[in-house]
């Protein structure tokens, strides 16, 4: 396991450190591809690694959230925040498609189709392919949704995590590494509106619905299940104020409202309900 003790974050150029969870999201993914961070190995605190990194703790924060919803990092409750094994399809660098957006002037509309096309492709493969532990992982997202009802950040990171993982029992490496891609722009932008939240129990409701179509390994209905859900996040997201067509690089929303402690360690409060 790597010596976390400090040094290898020092070898940062002081003049390259970031003020928004993008250039947080960027430094660590670099210190993984460079091997000075390595699966299993677990970060330091959140405040000496704000100060190593030099960016506020909101900001960090926020850059280990969206790190955590696309797999790239793990965190457990008392034991803190850790770098996940990659053994799944590399997850893209999602700045291609957010320059194409800046060139083109996608539309919100464009964006839901392409998702949508997506989504439900890879919701039909996973109910013939998905593996028994790819289906206890899904299981164990929508029991965090179900347990994160009234924590819409901490739902938001089980919903993706529940997405990527449909993608991967797709089994389709291509598939599951442009959904991470179109994922990492749907998190950055859903986390700044996701406190508008009206109604996340329903939303837990329709993974589920999902996730059993899947585990009957019955293809039509997990598209299906996949398009209505899709359906209503739509509609959901609408009423929340999500614009992926005018999305900027992640959650500068950061410093609106975030809460205090060490949010990145806290695992959900109790489950509210069973989930499947």
């Amino acid at each position: 396991m790597t010596d976390l003790s400090g040094d290898i974050f020092k070898t940062i150029d002081p003049e390259h450190r970031g003020t928004t969870s993008e250039e947080v999201i960027t430094q660590l993914r670099e210190m993984i591809h460079r091997g000075e961070l390595r699966p299993g190995d677990r970060l330091p605190p959140e405040r000496d690694l704000a100060k190593l990194l030099g960016v506020s703790r909101p900001t960090l924060r926020a850059g280990i959230r969206s790190l955590a919803a696309v797999g790239v990092l793990q965190s457990r409750q008392g034991a803190g925040t850790f770098v996940v094994k990659a053994d799944g399809p590399p997850s893209l660098d999602s700045n291609p498609l957010r320059l194409m957006a800046s060139l083109h002037g996608f539309t919100s509309a464009e964006m839901f189709e392409a998702r949508q096309s997506l989504e439900m492709a890879v919701a039909g493969l996973a109910a013939e392919r998905a593996t028994s532990e790819q289906m206890a992982t899904m299981a164990e997202e929508i029991a965090g949704m179900y347990a994160s009802l009234d924590e819409p950040e901490q739902f938001l990171v089980h919903d993706m995590r529940f997405h990527q993982t449909v993608a991967a029992a797709s089994g389709n490496r291509i598939l599951t590494s442009l959904m991470n891609m179109v994922a990492t722009i749907l998190f950055d932008v859903r986390s700044k509106t996701v406190k508008r939240a009206k109604d996340l129990k329903e939303s837990a409701e329709m993974h589920r619905k999902i996730y059993r179509a899947i585990r009957e390994r019955n293809s039509e209905a997990a598209q299906d299940a996949m398009r209505d859900h899709l359906m209503l996040a739509q509609r959901a997201q609408a009423a929340e104020g999500v614009d992926y067509a005018n999305s900027d690089h992640p959650a500068d929303a950061e410093a609106k409202g975030s809460l205090d402690g060490d949010e990145v360690n806290r695992e959900p409060r109790g489950r509210r309900e069973p989930p499947l």
